[in-house]
């Protein structure tokens, strides 16, 4: 008989299952639903064995689902699999014959076959179909076998049993033979799989689900898609014209319902309250564009009797006025519309995909696309919440006992002077250390309190910050002897419940919830999502944090938690110290900043001192291998060592060190420096920043050895530790780090670089070179938090790697290939996915693509340089280029130019035309030398010179040398030096602030200006910028500050007669300036320095405390000798 499955007979069991379900189709559409269910069991059987799953024989379909889903089916593929699942199950019990219904399960059937072909078959990767026939269907009436079966149903059974019994030995021979694979052929079956199941699925969603018209569309997409959003969806028999109406506490989704002389695919009902329209489209049909229509038929409904006004339980009196743009003088009688046409949410193909939802309530609300369907409860909220009432709310709340410096008070407001205008992403640009946390715990507070959010998502992205913000919610007061965690209800990576408020979570446990654990959260869970450390996934080069190391690199680990991000339907508040390109192109461009040298000017951070560059004669020649020689290479995962004769000659420069080429000497010559700057016995902390965890290792035990020698048993093993995702326990280790004496030197590579605060930090060591400039911001982060039991005032960088040097002017080094290690097979499969999008006129979609393209280029450029390079001493790589050069029509070499001259177009349709290219790349890389092979150097080292680097000249005369030239040069051009030389009295802070920021962006600050002349004069140095600039403008001598508070007093006091109370506040306000070392004083200083007290300094010296401010600042700066 002719069959629409042909293409299955290479698995025989799917196909004799599938064909029952044909034979039966004119007779008897319900027995072929119910075949139709079971060979969706077989199917699904053969994928889980295909995916190495163990389930017991007995699951049930629905459970072997949820397994499946787990293993990243794509949504499509299992909303088809319980389609079946669902329409035999009704044929079975409800025994309602459905001719429609049978032919959409059919299809769905058939599709499932063709993606399972294509995914598991032997050489059907790029099998197309025929398309499908009805007209067979209606062939088989007359077949004389269909009389057999149903004259003798015992002969059914008897086959039926027969195919379940061939289906299980199957499986049971597929299981065997992969569990007899070798660890390198499961990992190519694995790959393989993911790889075709994806593009088996692209294909598909490309073409044959377009065969799908409106009908099918809603039974086999936007029905379940509704019922996982909690509403009552069946459009074939929850349908108007079945006499079916909106009843009190059911949420339904009535098919079919009349609007005007229209009808609207669906209009979702809470009890009798019409609460959103959804217009139904084809897969194929820009959805984004329909929402109009569902607008249209918004306008249209007609409110009867027996039902409620939905604007009744918003506490309105009218229907919501149209736009007046539209001119059209209607109102909306229904609050929400959709469109949807079940395709799943594809940022690349927005306006074609996702579920769009537009509130119609208010005419400057957007449309959006959305994951899912909101849940029937929160449309109800959302429907009974006055957001304008709960703005205005947030507006009027004070920021009382909250306790929050004025900066971090500016960053809240910013956030809600956003959020007013409709703003739904919002990124804060917040210095390391000057409490992005804190600002949080006041902004959670106010969302809540005002109403203006229901329930907050705080996200993080490892435990140990997680945990961070659980003391920091519950050590920071928001109301009177309360803080955030006993205020309001809160989950931390559990369950949420009903009366849940803010739930702590870090990315990882979301990625599961959401996409495999079978019960994934609604999108509308959370109505505000607040993203801590929103720059992770950023770098060239960092190592995974314990978390990321759930996922194949960073590169996926960005992808996901944009997904996640993506997946609700929330306000999106970013938090970071250093805002990367996809942090902005996430959230846009910070609507705050708080710089960290705004942080040091205004004495909430500290600043460091020069770095100090340890040069060795390995770190400043390279290392250098002559032709020839016999090295020793070592496999860093395995530890396998091998001999092997070098062919050429090669050089390693410090960036190599400890990765590419490992050298002991260069560890231990460095380490013997840090020796006199790192004390195991004190109380300040250092972090050492290693290449790899190995090296990490390396340094442990060197710094052991060395503090063993110089203190004897006095040394304790615990004050140096590794703190890398490898040690034991890290989030215990990183817990001691913190809160404990030892230990007090930590040794990473990445785990520490983001987010931990221990303001005990007084030595940063760099023996890793990095690529990022946010990465290094971030370590140099580490150490930038005041300490007031230290005294600290400055912290110390000890540079053995040149990082300082290679930083200055990272900010313009924005390499093309921003992952490393993003494979070229990734980066085509995009390409062709973007380059097949149709109509695009969108200028950020060419450039795109044109980014893919370069960055494919440049790897393969990469990768065929180095077999060219072999090729000349490899008779089988330089066959094997031949080949290739015949095989493309250009010379490898060129390909990456070949590439770039075609262009996007014609780089795709050169990887269809050579759909082995991705194959022979793998190859070809296979014959090259393996990446993880590290060289063994026996180099001597020795250390050369220890110098700190001041950024302006070599030397530390150099540098002041450069600053007073500055300084007398700009002295008749600025205005605040010009008022510091000849009026300090009248200098603001304000202006203060503005000349440091100034010298700082010329390279001159405090901390540097001091170490140099320290190191000029030999004594301890610590001078204010008012101090350095008098004195290279005028010769004023770098008196201690202490002596110029004492002096300013002592004048005050020979020119005024003050009385004992007014006595006792001028040697509070002099041990404050000592303390704070205040070179300005004014009114507002006075109130942050005094808090709640200024009215007492207010009130002992009246209307005179201007005055005696401006004679003391005036004094502060007198000419002294």
């Amino acid at each position: 008989m002719e069959t629409n499955f042909s293409f299955l007979q290479a698995f025989p069991t799917l196909f004799k299952q599938v064909q029952f379900a044909e034979r039966y189709f004119s007779e008897d559409p319900n027995t072929s639903m119910y075949k139709l269910r079971q060979f969706g069991e077989f199917l699904a059987k053969q994928i889980a064995v295909r995916f190495r799953l163990a389930l017991p024989e007995n699951i049930t379909q629905n459970d072997r689902l949820k397994a499946l889903k787990e293993c990243r089916l794509d949504r499509e593929i299992l909303s088809m699999f319980h389609f079946l699942k669902n329409a035999g199950n009704e044929a079975v019990h409800e025994g309602i014959e459905d001719s429609q219904k049978a032919i959409t399960a059919m299809i769905a059937a058939w599709q499932l076959s063709i993606w399972f072909v294509r995914t598991f078959g032997d050489n059907m990767a790029n099998f197309e179909p025929v398309p499908f026939c009805p007209d067979y269907l209606q062939a088989v009436r007359n077949n004389e076998n269909l009389a057999k079966y149903t004259e003798n149903p015992t002969a059914s059974q008897q086959e039926e049993q027969q195919l379940v019994e061939a289906n299980q030995a199957e499986i049971q021979a597929i299981s065997t033979a992969l569990s007899n694979q070798s660890e390198e052929e499961k990992q190519a079956f694995d790959v393989a799989r993911e790889k075709r199941a994806a593009q088996a699925f692209e294909r598909l969603k490309n073409y044959e689900l377009r065969l799908l018209d409106e009908k099918q569309t809603r039974l086999l997409m936007i029905d379940p898609m509704l019922r996982e959003a909690g509403w009552e969806a069946d459009s074939e028999n929850l349908d108007y014209r079945k006499g079916v109406r909106p009843e009190k506490g059911r949420y339904l989704a009535i098919a079919e319902y009349p609007v005007g002389k229209d009808r609207a695919d669906y209009v979702l009902f809470c009890g009798l309250v019409p609460v959103a329209i959804v217009e139904a489209k084809k897969a194929n049909v820009n959805v984004a564009s329909k929402v109009a229509q569902a607008e249209r038929y918004a306008k249209q409904f007609e409110i009867t009797e027996n039902l409620t006004a939905p604007w009744v339980l918003a506490k309105r009196t009218v229907a919501w006025a149209s736009d007046e743009s539209a001119n059209d003088g209607l109102h909306f009688y229904v609050p929400f519309v959709y469109s949807c046409n079940g395709k799943p949410y594809l940022k690349q193909q927005l306006e074609l995909s996702g579920t769009w939802f537009r509130d119609v309530r208010q005419p400057s609300n957007l449309k959006r696309a959305l994951q899912q369907f909101h849940t029937p409860d929160v449309l109800l909220e959302m429907l009974k919440k006055d957001e304008e009432q709960a703005t205005q709310k947030l507006e009027n709340e004070p920021f009382d006992f909250l306790g929050l410096r004025p900066y971090q008070e500016k960053a809240i407001q910013a956030v809600e002077q956003n959020l007013s205008e409709g703003k739904r992403e919002m990124l804060l640009a917040m210095a390391t250390g000057t409490g992005k946390t804190r600002t949080i715990t006041g902004l959670i507070h106010r969302f809540l309190k005002t109403d203006r959010f229901r329930r907050i998502l705080f996200l993080v992205d490892r435990t140990a910050l997680a945990e961070q913000a659980e003391d920091t919610f519950g050590g920071m007061n928001v109301e009177p002897n309360q803080t955030l965690n006993t205020l309001y209800n809160f989950a931390v990576n559990g369950v949420v419940e009903p009366e849940t408020k803010v739930k702590v979570a870090t990315v990882q446990s979301l990625v599961k919830q959401i996409f495999y654990s079978g019960e994934a959260p609604a999108i509308d869970q959370f109505d505000c999502i607040i993203v801590d450390e929103a720059h992770r996934g950023y770098t060239l080069d960092q190592e995974m944090t314990d978390g990321e190391l759930e996922f194949q690199d960073n590169e996926q680990y960005l992808s996901t938690y944009r997904r996640v991000l993506d997946y609700f339907d929330a306000v999106k508040i970013g938090l970071t110290a250093t805002p990367a390109l996809h942090t902005k192109e996430i959230f846009g461009e910070p609507v705050f900043v708080y710089s960290y040298k705004e942080a040091v000017i205004d004495d909430y951070l500290v600043d460091h001192e020069p770095p100090i560059e340890i040069k060795t004669k390995l770190n400043q020649d390279g290392i250098h291998f002559e032709r020839g020689e016999q090295l020793e290479f070592i496999d860093t995962s395995t530890g396998e060592v091998v001999l092997s004769e070098l062919a050429d000659e090669q050089n390693f420069d410090v960036e190599s060190f400890n990765r590419t080429v490992l050298n002991d000497s260069f560890n231990q010559v460095v380490c013997e420096v840090l020796l006199d700057y790192l004390d195991p016995f004190g109380s300040e902390k250092t972090l050492i920043f290693c290449a790899t965890d190995l090296h990490a290792d390396k340094i442990k035990g060197i710094l052991d050895t060395l503090f063993k020698q110089k203190y004897g048993d006095e040394y304790n093993t615990n004050a140096v530790a590794k703190i890398t995702g490898q040690a034991d326990k890290p989030n215990t280790l990183i817990k001691y780090f913190k809160n404990e004496r030892y230990p007090n030197i930590a040794i990473t590579v990445d785990l520490l670089s983001t987010g931990i605060d221990v303001p005990e930090i007084c030595n940063l060591v760099f023996l890793r070179r990095v690529k990022s400039r946010v990465l290094y911001e971030q370590m140099k982060g580490r150490a930038t938090r005041k300490c007031e039991a230290l005294g600290k005032t400055v912290f110390h960088i000890y540079d053995a790697v040149g990082l300082c040097r290679a930083m200055a002017s990272v900010d313009t080094m924005k390499p093309i290939v921003k992952n490393v290690h993003q494979p070229i097979s990734q980066l085509v499969e995009e390409l062709q996915a973007v380059g097949k999008i149709e109509n695009n006129a969108n200028p950020l979609a060419n450039e795109h693509q044109q980014a893919l393209l370069e960055q494919i280029s440049q790897k393969i450029m990469r990768l065929l340089r180095k077999a060219d390079k072999m090729a000349e001493k490899s008779p089988q790589m330089k066959e094997n280029l031949a080949i290739l050069e015949q095989e493309w029509g250009v010379k490898p070499n060129l390909l990456h130019k070949h590439l770039l001259k075609i262009g996007v177009q014609g780089a795709v349709q050169f990887f269809e035309k050579h759909r082995n290219i991705l194959t022979e790349f793998n190859r070809l890389q296979a014959m090259l030398p393996s990446e993880r092979m590290s060289v063994i150097s026996t180099h001597e080292d020795e250390v050369r010179e220890i110098t700190p680097i001041y950024g302006k000249g070599e030397s530390a005369d150099d540098y002041l040398q450069e600053f007073m030239a500055y300084i007398q040069q700009h002295s008749n051009d600025s205005v605040a030096i010009q008022v510091i030389i000849n009026r300090p009295r009248n200098l603001t802070r304000q202006q203060l602030k503005e000349i440091e920021l100034a010298l700082d962006a010329q390279g001159f600050s405090k901390a540097k200006l001091n170490k140099a002349m320290g190191q000029k004069t030999n004594r301890h140095i610590s001078a204010g910028i008012v101090a350095h600039i008098r004195r290279a403008a005028i010769g004023d001598s770098l008196v201690p500050f202490e002596q110029r508070v004492d002096h300013a007093i002592e004048k005050l006091c020979q020119t005024h007669s003050f009385k004992p109370n007014q006595q006792k506040w001028l040697e509070r306000i002099a041990k404050q300036l000592k303390q704070n070392h205040d070179e300005i004083l004014d009114r507002s200083r006075l109130t942050e320095l005094f808090q709640g007290q200024f009215s007492g300094i207010r009130a002992e010296f009246g209307e005179t405390l201007d005055e005696l401010l401006a004679e003391l600042n005036e004094g502060l700066w007198e000419k002294m000798g």
